[in-house]
């Protein structure tokens, strides 16, 4: 295949196995910051995908609830694709602490009693959530929470 500018498109995305968390790209700037991307996948690609109320709660959920863990959060959203979340940070080099950040992030979800900023006023689709949906999501995800350092399936962790 041509080797593509967005790096999710040069990624064989038959050889991944769901769910895990990959770094998926760094970038450093003029001054020194590094962003770094996680590909953070919940869904195996082509073969299932969140349903849009549950991912739309989950999304506004781990964005409120993830900054509540780390202040080198730059952004939380949702893949078109609905498999998944790309994190990116800045100035943070601990994998193991993203994935820390996530896990208490997801438990933060299973035990949230409302979805943060479901109106009209606040957010763009507002008839298109699910608390419900967001916590099993969360619940599958965390389940797996031994998984999520194996992208592919040939990998020994």
């Amino acid at each position: 295949m041509k080797k593509m500018n967005v790096e999710s498109f040069n990624l064989d995305h038959t050889k991944v196995v769901a769910p895990y968390v990959r770094l998926a790209g760094e970038k450093t700037g003029a001054n020194g910051d590094t962003i770094k991307k996680y590909d953070i996948r919940f869904k195996q690609p082509n073969k299932e995908h969140m349903d849009m109320p549950g991912l739309h709660s989950l999304e506004h959920m781990m964005a409120e609830h993830s900054r509540n863990h780390s202040d080198q959060i730059i952004d939380i959203g949702p893949m078109g694709c609905q498999t998944g979340f790309y994190l990116s940070v800045i100035n943070h080099d601990d994998y193991e602490d993203i994935l820390r950040i996530l896990e208490n992030t997801l438990t933060d979800v299973i035990a949230a009693d409302e979805v943060p900023a479901c109106n009209e006023v606040q957010c763009g689709w507002a008839a298109s959530h699910s608390l419900e949906g967001a916590k099993e999501l969360a619940r599958e995800m965390l389940a797996k929470k031994d998984e999520w350092r194996q992208v592919f399936a040939e990998e020994t962790v």
